[in-house]
């Protein structure tokens, strides 16, 4: 896959990004060769390859999904200096 000129600028229009004509050259150059790269990844046999979170072996921490004793609404809002129906009260900021 390569890249046009034409594709550059409508990139760096997406981008908004201000390309000169020069740039836009350099850029396809470069653009060309990244997608290059990753073309060569797409030939990389990965078969019987598991997907790894890190390249040191380790477990997933994980919680344990428990149901826990909720309805604390009134608990929590006893602490404020002011509430109301289970919520914060907070004085106005915007008027």
């Amino acid at each position: 896959m390569s890249v046009d000129i034409d594709t550059v600028k409508r990139v760096a229009k997406l981008a908004r990004i201000k390309v000169t004509d020069d740039e836009a050259g350099n850029l396809q150059d470069e653009l060309n060769v990244i997608l290059g790269f990753v073309e060569q990844l797409n030939e990389v046999d990965v078969e019987g390859v598991e997907p790894m979170t890190s390249v040191t072996p380790m477990a997933m921490k994980k919680r344990h999904d428990v149901v826990t004793d909720g309805d604390k609404a009134d608990d929590i809002v006893a602490n404020a200096p002011t509430g109301e129906d289970h919520f914060f009260a907070v004085p106005r900021v915007i008027e």
